[in-house]
């Protein structure tokens, strides 16, 4: 495979803001990214970070160098595929985004799988709300995200992954809650925990009760939090209640940890979506993609 392993040191230094990191996702040593970083410095006579103690930021030439690299990097990407034979065992980088839901309970299957599938093939993953893929989709910085919400973006390509249903929750102990189902109606005198601005599942919700008359005001939001893990481990020991996604909830409803409150005319039902720039499309992300609907549909 053709490349510039020392722009890719670059990048990933620049994009982690730290060398050790750069170091551990590339499987070499730190002294080695500070060698080829300090080359780099060394042919284009400029600082490409500033040093602080124990911290890295990017110089503007860095983040000059950073917009170069990306491109640079994506174009070599281009230039093995070109050239790859018929029917050869695809190898490469991917470099993915997923938000919250999908990074913990659906992504982690996928990606054991697709490795012992394709095995030169390098996946790193970032991670982040909705609204944070997006913006790394569309700055370039990663080749394809998996996402929850709906199309927001003109500039960006979306794509069906997969149907998500999210249901109402609580812990297994609260009595005061539901035990012969609700209304939506009823959502408005029980304690609700809900995501954080930017989350896809917030947003989805909010369309599902918008479409009943109901807004997050006239709701009583106990607390909000930034994840589906801290959500759940609140409505341990409370008394609320909040909409989670079915795939983040399996072992806890087998375990009697949680129970779904049935809502007799409220289904909150999401698409969780690939998401792309327009325009930029390469073999192993169509590979990914398939491979990601393939074993999601089969369940295998």
């Amino acid at each position: 495979m053709i490349t510039d392993f020392r722009l890719r040191v670059f990048r990933t230094a620049a994009e982690k803001l730290s060398f050790t990191r750069a170091a551990s996702e590339l499987f070499i040593t730190q002294p080695a990214v500070t060698k080829h970083v300090g080359e780099l410095e060394r042919q284009l006579g400029v600082a490409l970070f500033l040093r602080r103690g124990g911290t890295i930021s990017l110089t503007p030439e860095g983040e000059r160098l950073l917009g170069y690299a990306r491109r640079i990097l994506s174009l070599y990407g281009e230039l093995n595929e070109a050239f790859a034979p018929d029917g050869a065992v695809p190898g490469g980088e991917i470099a993915l985004g997923a938000s919250t839901t999908l990074s913990q309970y659906v992504l982690p299957a996928v990606l054991s799988r697709f490795r012992k599938r394709y095995a030169d093939i390098r996946v790193t993953v970032a991670d982040g709300n909705t609204e944070r893929i997006e913006r790394l989709v569309a700055d370039e910085r990663i080749d394809v995200g998996l996402i929850e919400g709906q199309a927001a973006r003109p500039s960006l390509r979306y794509e069906t992954f997969m149907q998500d249903e999210l249901v109402l929750v609580t812990s297994a102990g609260n009595r005061a809650l539901g035990r012969d189902g609700m209304c939506a109606a009823d959502l408005t005198s029980v304690p609700l925990v809900i995501r954080e601005t930017g989350s896809g599942t917030l947003d989805v919700v909010e369309r599902a009760l918008a479409a009943k008359g109901l807004s997050l005001r006239s709701l009583n939001i106990e607390m909000q939090l930034g994840s589906t893990e801290s959500i759940k481990h609140y409505l341990y020991d409370s008394g609320a209640a909040a909409f989670l996604s079915v795939q983040a909830i399996r072992e806890e409803l087998r375990h009697g940890l949680l129970r779904v409150i049935g809502l007799s005319d409220l289904s909150v039902t999401r698409c969780f979506s690939f998401v792309s720039l327009r325009g930029r499309r390469s073999r192993l992300v169509d590979l990914f993609e398939r491979f990601c609907v393939l074993h999601t549909r089969s369940g295998n």
